[in-house]
C-alpha cells in the first residue's frame, strides 16, 4: 500500500481509501451490519487507514458502524476518519443542503457520538450550501479545529471559485471531487486548482458505481431505491455504450494481471492532482481486491490506447450530476 501524508493530520494515510456510502444501505438495496464492520476492520488491518463516511449515508448508519469498527480496533491502529455535514433530512427521506453554522455545531456532536470519537481527523462539507457565505462555514470549521473536534478541513463537489471564497474563512486542507476513467469533468479545473494550491484530493466513484468493476451485463438489474436506476449510464443505449467500453478495457487490465476495478483505481491514482482514491465496499472480499490498486504503473501506449477507447466508445460522456442534492 502507497501512504502520502495530509497537511494537519500527524499519521501517513493511504491512497486508497474505504469509502461507506454503500455500509449505510440507503441507495444501494440494502447492506448487513456484521459484514460491513468486518469490511472495516479487515481493511485497516490490511493497511488501507483512512475511512471515509457521512450522516448522510443511512441517515447515521454508516457513521454508527464505523464507529462501532473503530471500538473493535481499539487505539493500536493508526485510522484515519474523514466525515462531512452540510445535508439535512426530514422524516420523509427528502434531503437539503444546511451548512449555517448552527447546523455544523449540530452536525458535529452527532458525529462524534456516532464514531466514538472525540475528535474527527478530517471534516468536509458535503456539497457547496450557497445560501451561506462560504467564508462563514469555514470560519466555523475553524473555530471547530481550535476547540480539538476536528484537525483537517476539508469540502466536497467544490469548484475552483468556491473553494477560493471558502479560503478566505479558514485554511483548506482536501477536495473530494468525483473522478473516474467515465467520469473527468475534474480534470478541466478541479484537479489542476487542488494541484497548484496544495490541496489533497479524495476522490470518489473511482469504480463508476460498479460500472467499472466488469461484472455487469445488458441484462442487469437494479432494486428499487438503487440508485444506479437514476443514472443515465445504466439506461438503455447509453447502457450499451458503457458496456462496451468495458469490455475493450479488460483486455488492458489483463495485460497487468489486474481486475479492470484495479486497473481503473490504478488508472486515476496515477493521475495529475489525484492523492487518493475511494473504493466503496460492503464485503471484505471487496476491499481486499482494493490491494491491488497501487505499487504499479501503466504504460504511455496503454494509456494512450485507453483514451482511443473511450473516445471511440463514448463519444458524449455523462456526468454524475445526477447525483447533486436540491439547494435550500
Amino acid at each position: 500500500m502507497d501512504y502520502i501524508q495530509l497537511a494537519a493530520i500527524d499519521k501517513k494515510v493511504s491512497r486508497i481509501g474505504l469509502g461507506t456510502w454503500v455500509m449505510g444501505g440507503w441507495m444501494w438495496g440494502g447492506a448487513d451490519e456484521q459484514e460491513a464492520i468486518e469490511t472495516i476492520v479487515k481493511a485497516v488491518e490490511w493497511g488501507i487507514n483512512i475511512i471515509d463516511t457521512a450522516p448522510i449515508y443511512g441517515f447515521g448508519k454508516a457513521e454508527e458502524i464505523v464507529g462501532k469498527s473503530l471500538k473493535l480496533l481499539g487505539k493500536s491502529h493508526p485510522f484515519v476518519i474523514a466525515t462531512k455535514f452540510g445535508l439535512e433530512w426530514n422524516e420523509r427521506g427528502e434531503i437539503r443542503r444546511n451548512s449555517s453554522p448552527a447546523r455544523i455545531r449540530q452536525e458535529i456532536e452527532a458525529s462524534l457520538s456516532r464514531l466514538k470519537l472525540s475528535t474527527i481527523d478530517l471534516y468536509q462539507v458535503h456539497w457547496p450550501d450557497e445560501k451561506v457565505p462560504f467564508e462563514e462555514t469555514a470560519y466555523t470549521l475553524l473555530k471547530l479545529r481550535e476547540e480539538g473536534k476536528i484537525r483537517a478541513i476539508g469540502v466536497s463537489n467544490f469548484s475552483p471559485k468556491q473553494m477560493e471564497l471558502f479560503k478566505r474563512g479558514a485554511p483548506l486542507h482536501t477536495n473530494q471531487p468525483p473522478y473516474n476513467l467515465f467520469e473527468r469533468e475534474a480534470e478541466k479545473d478541479v484537479l489542476p486548482y487542488c494541484r497548484e494550491h496544495g490541496i489533497a484530493t479524495l476522490c470518489y466513484g473511482v469504480l463508476c458505481r460498479g460500472l467499472l468493476t466488469g461484472k455487469f451485463n445488458q441484462n442487469t438489474t437494479f432494486p428499487e431505491g438503487d440508485l444506479r436506476r437514476l443514472d443515465p449510464k445504466f439506461q438503455g443505449a447509453n447502457f450499451s455504450r458503457y458496456l462496451e467500453a468495458v469490455e475493450k478495457l479488460k483486455p488492458i487490465a489483463s495485460h497487468y494481471g489486474k481486475s479492470l476495478a484495479q486497473f481503473a483505481a490504478g488508472w486515476a491514482l496515477g493521475q495529475p492532482g489525484v492523492s487518493i482514491v475511494l473504493w466503496g465496499a460492503r464485503h471484505p472480499n471487496q476491499i481486499k481486491e482494493a490491494l491491488g490498486s497501487t505499487g504499479w504503473t501503466i504504460s504511455q501506449e496503454d494509456l494512450q490506447q485507453v483514451e482511443l477507447i473511450l473516445t471511440q466508445t463514448i463519444p458524449q460522456p455523462i456526468g454524475p450530476e445526477f447525483m447533486a442534492p436540491l439547494k435550500n
